[in-house]
């Protein structure tokens, strides 16, 4: 499970601390948790990652992370 120690998913990520693959036990966590953050929130995503991880997938997600890594 994601040790959630205040940095969100996103920040973590763009900061090389964990590998995209750990976003599925970010969300699970969130699922079992009694926060009142959407899931976008709680992964720190901004509106534009969201749609895109929901509407064509992990991928295009994880793309547009790269990318912001990369400066």
């Amino acid at each position: 499970m994601a040790e959630n120690t205040g940095k969100k998913f996103k920040e973590k990520y763009l900061a090389g601390e964990l590998a995209f693959e750990e976003i599925d036990d970010y969300s699970q966590e969130w699922g079992f948790s009694d926060t009142t953050d959407t899931l976008r929130e709680y992964l720190g995503l901004n509106t534009e990652e969201e749609d895109a991880w929901v509407s064509v997938g992990d991928e295009a997600l994880k793309d547009l992370l790269d990318q912001q890594k990369q400066g």
